[in-house]
């Protein structure tokens, strides 16, 4: 399947994001109709194996994204260690190595702000573990442009301030666990 014009969905996670994405994305079918796009912050200086673990976990193709790649449905995008990941239009990925932001590279922010621009109320924007305050307003802005906005639960998050963040800055979003989210997305992809 290409050209996804329907909407996407943009994952958010950093401390305990492994787990907290294992417990989501493999429960997607192989039939899921929108490009998923997950941001993690991996150290700037070490490979990430985020892609290849979920490329054997899932039913779903899992790729790490590469400037310029051209946005599929049914596949999940892993943003690369040391860069920011921006969703150009809807058919389009770029990345960029510029400065941090709250001390992240990629920031969650800033690829949740690039995919409300695009997408606006086509998109699902959800903000999973983590120890900072990344993504909070990246999710304000999915809301602010009429998209789904989704946090994990902060009582199951293994790391809340990022969960919590995110809800106080847009306290509007559904607050799920895990099965939630895959429920809500599972609905979505009917």
């Amino acid at each position: 399947m290409t050209g996804p014009r329907e909407g996407a969905v943009i994952i958010g996670a950093s401390a305990g994001a492994l787990d907290a994405l294992s417990l989501i994305l493999p429960r997607l079918g192989s039939d899921f109709p929108l490009p998923i796009v997950v941001v993690v912050h991996v150290p700037p200086d070490k490979r990430s194996v985020l892609a290849a673990i979920f490329d054997a976990k899932c039913r779903l193709r899992a790729v790490e994204a590469e400037d310029k790649e051209p946005l599929e449905a049914g596949v999940i995008y892993f943003a690369p260690p040391d860069y920011h990941l921006l969703i150009e239009d809807r058919d389009t990925i770029a990345l960029s190595n510029e400065d941090q932001v709250l001390f992240s590279r990629p920031s969650i922010d800033v690829a949740f702000e690039s995919a409300a621009e695009v997408w606006g109320k086509a998109l699902t924007g959800i903000v999973l573990t983590g120890a900072n305050q990344d993504g909070a307003m990246g999710l304000k802005a999915i809301a602010a442009a009429g998209g789904t906005a989704i946090v994990q639960d902060p009582r199951e998050a293994y790391a809340r301030a990022m969960p919590e963040a995110a809800i106080e800055a847009c306290p509007d979003a559904l607050v799920l666990k895990a099965g939630g989210i895959v429920s809500y997305l599972q609905s979505v992809s009917r």
